[in-house]
């Protein structure tokens, strides 16, 4: 079992899109492979920002199962009720979420960022890598035609992600203290 993660994984690494084509890859565990490529994506993340800033490891963990269950709702609305192609109608929300776990894999790499300097270009490596897989995931799974038609779902998924995430964070610092002297 802990070599058919690996293999997932590593195909997710390599952006290998017969990961997302094969079936024995969305199997009765391959909701927990995908959770678990999550939760350690959070973890991996929390590692890497605890070089610069204190971050909380439990809270980013639960942070990535929001974003992962968000990303693939957003997946799934705009690539199949929204834009769909003829082949995508009938393709299930847990495919688009286990395929969105897998994506994630790149992240896991966050976790050598054990360094001040190394932080920020890990961290934006690894985005951009997850961003590519991510396309990669959503043209497999949806059946899409074009890489255009994948980056547009991945993309505007991501500005809505984006905008939410950022009008909440905005609403939120409206209700901090902040003190005023003079």
């Amino acid at each position: 079992m802990f070599n058919e993660f690996l293999n997932i994984v590593f195909s997710s690494l390599k952006l290998d899109k017969n990961l997302y084509k094969n079936n024995k890859n969305f199997g009765e565990a391959a909701i927990y492979f995908a959770g678990l490529i999550m939760i350690l994506d959070g973890i991996a993340g929390a590692v890497a920002a605890n070089t610069i800033i204190k971050t909380s490891i439990g809270i980013s963990g639960l942070t990535a199962i929001l974003t992962w269950l968000v990303w693939a709702i957003l997946i799934y609305v705009i690539g199949v009720k929204i834009f769909p192609d003829k082949a995508t109608t009938n393709t299930p929300f847990k495919r688009i979420l286990i395929g969105v776990g897998y994506a994630h894999a790149p992240g896991l790499l966050r976790f050598f960022a054990v360094t001040p300097e190394l932080v920020i270009p890990i961290i934006f490596l690894t985005q951009f890598w997850i961003f590519a897989s991510l396309i990669i995931s959503t043209k497999q799974i949806l059946n899409l035609k074009s890489n255009f038609k994948s980056f547009g779902v991945v993309f505007l998924s991501f500005l809505i992600f984006a905008f939410v995430s950022v009008s909440f964070v905005m609403s939120r610092m409206d209700a901090m203290p902040i003190s005023t002297y003079s």
